[in-house]
């Protein structure tokens, strides 16, 4: 498959896959040269590139991946554990996310929305 396929398969613009490869995001095992020394990319590349895009969109940095990918990068056991920590950063902000939430409707609550500013009230003549 040709990069352009790639790339439109995948939503990613061909320099970033272009620079994935020269990071080692993308590996050989992916990538035939043809005769005329054209990348050949196999099919599964489209599910590999997905799985980075997943990494990237929940937080993990590019070394991260790299590592990951790396064969002699990191054993099965600390991808698990790095994963998992992951997890556990999301739910912290999930939780802070909710927190403010209910904190708007407390304000909300509170009834101090009012023409005449956030949070001031007009006193009643009595």
């Amino acid at each position: 498959m040709k990069i352009s396929e790639v790339a439109k398969m995948v939503d990613l613009p061909i320099s970033t896959i272009r620079y994935y490869e020269k990071i080692g995001i993308i590996t050989d095992d992916y990538i035939r040269r043809e005769q005329n020394n054209y990348r050949d990319y196999a099919l599964e590349i489209t599910h590999h590139l997905e799985v980075v895009k997943k990494c990237l969109a929940v937080g993990f940095s590019i070394n991260d991946i790299k590592a990951m990918i790396s064969k002699n990068g990191m054993s099965k056991d600390d991808q698990t554990r790095i994963i998992k920590e992951k997890i556990s950063e999301i739910e912290e902000v999930q939780k802070k996310l909710e927190d403010s939430k209910e904190n708007l409707y407390d304000i909300l609550e509170l009834d101090i929305t009012c023409e005449d500013g956030f949070g001031k009230y007009k006193l009643k003549d009595t």
